[in-house]
């Protein structure tokens, strides 16, 4: 056989070897749970930790928009951190009193790396992430020929080689058992979107048991990735549905299945939870960007407050909350309008990324709306209830009131580039892009304004001034 007849069966020999490689591919596979697993689940801790209180009960949601909503959040925890108070006599930084963190996309590696880490996080994630150019990096690693051999198999996508480098260069490798042991707080949830029913998925343990599946062993940046997986960008996350053998469904989803008449509400958030239970039907689920259900990450903390389950809810009940402050760190962005210029309608690519963020932008403004009203509303039948007691002071022998009559102060505080005053200003953060490439100079200012919003916020001084912080 001639040298160069040899040389051409090492090429094909060599590419078939390669070829057999990249088939082999596949993405990191969730694990079925075990009623003998003895792992942590993966919930709100029950009980406050350190100097962390029930009573002073600290809510953030974090949004999407790439860097810029990560830089944001990262300014506002900054801001939480350096606000100094006394509460119950005990002298900390309120970033110490915050029970939960909700997050989708851009926002959900700041909650993430904090609740993994975290005061780590002002030392660290801003040369790790904010710092960096993740597309560009991300981009090398297609160029990379093993991983064209890999990206040939069809269980192996993109968005296996973003989750690849969040884990190796910003989340350590860890799983949701490093967010579960100890069980501590914040509780951090990370929020993606069903593609089949485009209905909000949270990597919570309790979300896990309808797909008879362990989070504990998941890793946390397959979950950062799914929530930030933006559609044309990058493709979805897989996840597999095991059979469920004696799956006990909870009493509040029971109930709501019974719900369609008197609470629609309850009945569908019931119904689009249960359809894994026909693993049949459903044996996977595949996620995309979490900004698709929910683009500030409220939902979580509503339905927590909402449920009877809730964790919230169940606080409240049993009186060990006596104030409730959400903070909402919007970076919603503002487009310039060229599309109303020109006569000819846009092209597919524009009318495929409007339709997907139109409707989403302004699905969160009606969240918050929606927070702030039922924040109106516990008002309201508080004080008409102190006035019932009141009454029922004056009227021996009357009937008490009920436990719901439990008072709390409840705040709603919003971060958002809308509340800027300097108009110059204003345009130019609404116009960053909602990308991965910020400059230095773009983070710095992102930055700053999360702090200075939330200092400048009518709601948030209302709240410091109720606790005589000056």
């Amino acid at each position: 056989m001639s040298l160069k007849n040899t040389s051409s069966s090492c090429v094909i020999v060599a590419c078939a070897f390669f070829l057999t490689l990249g088939g082999c591919a596949h993405y990191p596979v969730n694990g079925p749970s075990s009623r003998h697993d003895e792992t942590p689940r993966y919930e709100f801790a029950p009980e406050a930790n350190g100097l962390n209180t029930d009573s002073l009960f600290l809510c953030l949601a974090f949004s999407g928009g790439g860097t810029r909503a990560a830089a944001l959040s990262y300014g506002v925890l900054e801001k939480l951190r350096h606000t100094r108070l006394t509460w119950k006599g005990v002298e900390k930084s309120l970033l110490d009193e915050v029970d939960c963190i909700s997050s989708v996309s851009g926002g959900s590696f700041t909650a993430a790396y904090y609740g993994l880490f975290g005061d780590r996080i002002f030392e660290e994630f801003r040369p790790k992430f904010l710092d960096v150019n993740i597309q560009r990096t991300l981009i090398w690693r297609l160029f990379n020929p093993i991983n064209w051999v890999r990206l040939a198999s069809p269980y192996f996508n993109r968005i296996d080689l973003a989750a690849e480098y969040y884990d190796e260069h910003l989340f350590e490798g860890n799983t949701f058992v490093a967010l579960a042991q100890p069980p501590r707080r914040p509780f951090v949830i990370i929020n993606a979107t069903n593609m089949v029913n485009g209905e909000r998925f949270e990597f919570t343990q309790e979300q896990f048991d309808f797909l008879a599946s362990d989070l504990s062993s998941y890793p946390v940046a397959r979950a950062v990735a799914a929530s930030s997986a933006f559609p044309f960008l990058l493709s979805p996350i897989t996840l597999k549905n095991y059979p469920h053998v004696e799956f006990q469904l909870p009493k509040d989803y029971q109930a709501g299945l019974h719900d369609y008449d008197d609470n629609r509400r309850r009945y569908y958030w019931a119904k689009n939870r249960t359809i894994y239970l026909d693993d049949e039907q459903y044996p996977y689920l595949h996620l995309m960007d979490g900004g698709l259900s929910d683009n500030i990450g409220l939902r979580p903390i509503e339905a927590a407050y909402r449920r009877t389950g809730g964790f919230i809810r169940r606080l409240i009940n049993e009186g060990r909350i006596e104030k409730l402050v959400i903070i909402v760190v919007n970076a919603r962005t503002v487009e310039k309008d060229d599309l109303s210029r020109s006569e000819s309608p846009p092209g597919i690519l524009t009318v495929a990324a409007k339709t997907a963020t139109i409707a989403m932008e302004h699905y969160s403004v009606e969240t918050i709306e929606t927070m702030k009203e039922l924040r109106r509303e516990r008002m309201k039948a508080q004080h008409n209830l102190a006035a019932c007691q009141k009454r029922l002071d004056q009227c021996p022998g009357s009937t008490p009131l009920p436990a719901f009559a439990t008072t709390i102060d409840p705040y709603v505080i919003e971060v958002n580039f809308e509340a800027l005053r300097d108009p110059a200003q204003r345009d130019d953060l609404q116009s960053l892009p909602t990308s991965f490439a910020l400059t230095g100079e773009q983070v710095d200012a992102l930055i700053q304004v999360g702090q200075q919003l939330l200092e400048e916020s009518p709601d948030y001084r209302a709240f410091l001034e109720d606790l005589m912080i000056p």
